[in-house]
């Protein structure tokens, strides 16, 4: 038997044992952190030096234009090489070698002058002779890092890489970290690029169900950007019967939905969201396909950055209206249930815009007259003053009152918003812009359609239908795109000439 004051003084040496073994550990780290902060201090000149190491090592030379076709491809490390460099950079890091990349390994502008002189000085000659300088010009617009860019997307994970490194690109110029037109031109060169890998035959239709696997619908709630999914039981809900969720994935990026479109299957063209996203009555329902006559389209999220611009929203309701053609026959009608965003913002605008002009005609007399005795103020800029204040907190929808006062002024507003404001011919609201693209129509307004308060806070809670009849889709997309005319119903330019009407346009 081991006694007592052994026992005792073994324990004491353990104890001592790990506390000095703390201690140690707790050194050690302080040393590392030390030496990582010297190491950031002076590391600036270092990085910049590794990153022209790289970008020479993995840019190669453009082929000759005799050799552009028998040159051997650059290794696959190179790609694998840059990719990880670039993983491994902070955010202005990334910033700089980008700039560098687009600056110093994009177009040699020498060559392209001397080939263009030289096409000048061929225009005498026969035609074989034109055509091949012209040949011998586009190849040499071809900036040197695109064949970076080409490699990158043939190695694992490389499209996706691309994809992200497209995103960053676009937040530096929406930032304007950097003004340079060789950020901008590498930036047109990847969406261009991007545009060939996600061609519609690329793409592949999912229609995503309950029975997906767990990680696509929890991507599918994550990357929902219109009406935010709660729990489990709203995307079971949204998934289930009466509901449609399809997306767009890519062979290059498995398990990663590019866009994604929620759909209600309704008998009549739904007028508020509410009874789409929050109603529980259909999740243990059997789908009655008598009652199913209409797709509401209420939700379409794109959930790649980098894909920007990339046309696949558009495409994605084409397909999936002949998807749901092909299981409903006789479905008849197809339309959206959109939201407004930027309408409040936009009205905020205006109502401090005529606060500084000392205008009033937003409203008639007699609704300036109700907005002052309800917010106890004098019917001029004071009630003005009540009412974009009301507007801004969402205060106004708490009295009924003031909701029946200001349904017909929001309304129009909100129409000529739509309908009136413009960027360069074309509609000012991004939403607006996209459907009618597509050949839709701005078909009915409709008030307290998103009582959310993200919705009132948006739009004031209104939302609109943008209809698509089939046989005239394409003559609306053409009409809005080519001539700028909006295809439109009664009831929104009803609206839109009763805001006419009071603001004397």
């Amino acid at each position: 038997m081991i006694p007592q004051a052994i026992i005792s003084t073994l324990r004491s040496g353990v104890s001592c044992w790990r506390h000095r073994s703390v201690l140690v550990t707790a050194l050690r780290l302080q040393a590392l952190d030390f030496r990582s902060v010297c190491s950031r201090s002076t590391s600036a000149p270092g990085t910049v030096r590794s990153m022209e190491d790289i970008l020479t090592r993995v840019v190669v030379p453009l082929p000759t234009y005799e050799t552009r076709e028998k040159s051997p491809p650059a290794p696959e490390s190179n790609s694998v090489e840059f990719m990880h460099f670039y993983r491994s950079l902070e955010k202005e890091e990334k910033s700089q070698l980008l700039a560098t990349l687009s600056h110093d390994f994009g177009v040699d502008h020498k060559g392209v002058s001397e080939l263009a002189g030289k096409l000048l000085d061929t225009q005498l000659r026969d035609l074989a002779t034109i055509l091949q300088v012209e040949d011998r010009l586009r190849y040499s617009l071809t900036p040197r890092y695109k064949q970076l860019l080409n490699h990158i997307s043939r190695v694992e994970g490389g499209v996706k890489f691309l994809v992200d490194l497209r995103a960053d690109l676009l937040e530096i110029i929406s930032s304007k970290g950097s003004d340079s037109p060789h950020i901008r031109d590498l930036n047109g060169t990847l969406k261009s690029l991007l545009s060939e890998w996600f061609s519609v035959g690329l793409l592949r239709l999912e229609r995503i169900t309950w029975q997906s696997p767990c990680e696509i619908l929890q991507k599918i709630s994550q990357y929902e950007a219109v009406h935010p999914v709660r729990n489990w039981t709203d995307i079971k809900r949204r998934v289930g019967p009466y509901r449609r969720c399809y997306a767009f994935t890519h062979a290059a990026m498995p398990g990663e939905p590019l866009v994604v479109l929620h759909v209600a299957l309704t008998e009549d063209i739904s007028d508020n969201i509410q009874s789409i996203v929050r109603e529980l009555a259909t999740l243990d329902l059997e789908e009655d396909v008598n009652k199913v006559n209409t797709a509401v389209f209420y939700s379409i999220s794109s959930t790649q950055a980098g894909l920007q611009g990339v046309e696949l929203g558009n495409v994605l309701i084409k397909r999936v209206v002949r998807e749901l053609q092909s299981e409903f026959p006789h479905m008849s009608q197809f339309s959206s249930l959109s939201p407004i965003p930027g309408f409040s913002s936009w009205l905020q605008g205006l109502l401090s815009q005529h606060r500084k002009e000392g205008r009033m005609e937003l409203l008639t007399d007699r609704e300036w007259r109700e907005v002052a005795d309800i917010t106890n103020t004098a019917p001029d800029t004071n009630a003005l003053d009540a009412l974009r204040k009301l507007i801004s907190t969402g205060e106004w929808t708490r009295s009924e009152r003031l909701v029946h006062v200001l349904e017909p002024v929001l309304m129009r507003l909100c129409a000529w918003y739509l309908y009136g404001e413009k960027r360069r011919g074309y509609t000012l609201n991004p939403v607006a812009n996209f459907h009618l693209q597509n050949g839709a129509a701005m078909w009915r307004l409709n008030w307290h359609a998103d009582t959310s308060p993200r919705g009132v806070a948006n739009s004031c809670g209104i939302m609109v239908n943008y209809r698509y009849f089939l046989q005239e889709t394409t003559s609306n997309s053409a009409a809005y795109m080519h001539n700028k005319v909006i295809t439109v119903t009664e009831q929104v330019l009803g609206l839109v000439s009763q805001f006419q009407k009071n603001s004397k346009l």
